[in-house]
């Protein structure tokens, strides 16, 4: 089989002056994933290396330079799902994890338990040989300042380089047909501290099904956890003989069709275009770009 891979970073309305940073760091996660695809690495490394990328890219919402909850500091959820198994490992409010991605694998792999959250989650990561960081080094210098102007004023989208900037993801599936979906995300600015929003929970903000459709949800980080959205913007991500030709795959734009053929799924089709206003999804499929 072909192998995949697909990376977004989020589902937001991108300001004229970071889309090359947008589109840079969508393009470099991608490059990073695929490096190990196209070595016969997993369809789990790749995503994993993906979202690491985009964790320590301060432009997107996931790692160092997620939003600030309302005491000024940062909590972060991931996810990473097991499309053959549809076992995951998720984490949530972490506050000293520089990538969480690494502790949702490690939790999928190593932990009776599907989510972990706060100073557990933190205890689990040490003991699994994940160092952690002091939760000032996630904190960027946009972003303390965004939160310090809606201290002295109130919380405001004008504050903030993207108010409803959202999860980061990455879905991938390797040479073997083996299938992952992760997400990752900072959460909402000035969140109440606790929160845990939907993107770490199956079906809300990651599914992986290797039966079905994969599929993996980017959206606004203030959206509310919904029960079933399969009819809402997902990325969807089939085995590369459905694609369509190799002219509507580059690296800069999203895919306008996918279809899935193991199930008779209908065809979906790609709600956005790659524009200063939309996420920036690259995509990979075996040698085509």
């Amino acid at each position: 089989m072909k192998p995949a891979l697909i990376v977004h970073g989020g589902a937001w309305d991108i300001p004229d002056e970071a889309v090359d940073a947008c589109k840079s760091g969508c393009q470099r996660a991608l490059g990073a994933g695929w490096t190990l695809l196209a070595g016969g690495g997993s369809a789990l490394d790749a995503v994993e290396a993906a979202i690491m990328v985009l964790e320590d890219d301060p432009v997107f919402d996931a790692g160092y330079g997620s939003h600030l909850n309302l005491d000024g500091r940062v909590e972060c959820d991931a996810i990473v799902m097991n499309g053959a198994t549809l076992r995951s490992g998720a984490a949530a409010t972490l506050q000293r994890v520089k990538n969480p991605i690494q502790l949702a694998r490690k939790i999928l792999e190593n932990c009776p338990h599907m989510m972990l959250v706060a100073e557990g989650a933190e205890r689990f990561a040490k003991e699994h040989g994940i160092k952690l960081c002091k939760p000032e080094e996630l904190v960027s210098e946009a972003e303390q300042e965004a939160w310090m102007k809606c201290k002295a004023d109130k919380h405001a989208a004008e504050h903030h380089r993207g108010h409803e900037q959202g999860t980061v993801g990455a879905v991938a599936i390797d040479r073997d047909g083996r299938l992952f979906a992760a997400t990752s995300t900072g959460g909402t600015c000035c969140k109440l501290p606790g929160r845990v929003g939907d993107s770490p929970l199956i079906g809300c903000g990651c599914y992986a099904d290797s039966e079905a459709t994969p599929l993996q949800r980017p959206m606004p980080a203030t959206s509310p956890p919904p029960i079933s959205r399969r009819a809402k913007p997902f990325i969807f991500l089939a085995s590369a003989r459905t694609l369509p030709a190799a002219s509507s795959c580059s690296i800069a734009t999203a895919i306008p069709v996918l279809r899935s053929t193991r199930r008779g799924w209908p065809t979906a089709t790609w709600p956005w275009t790659a524009t200063s206003s939309s996420p920036f999804s690259p995509v990979r499929i075996g040698n085509l770009v």
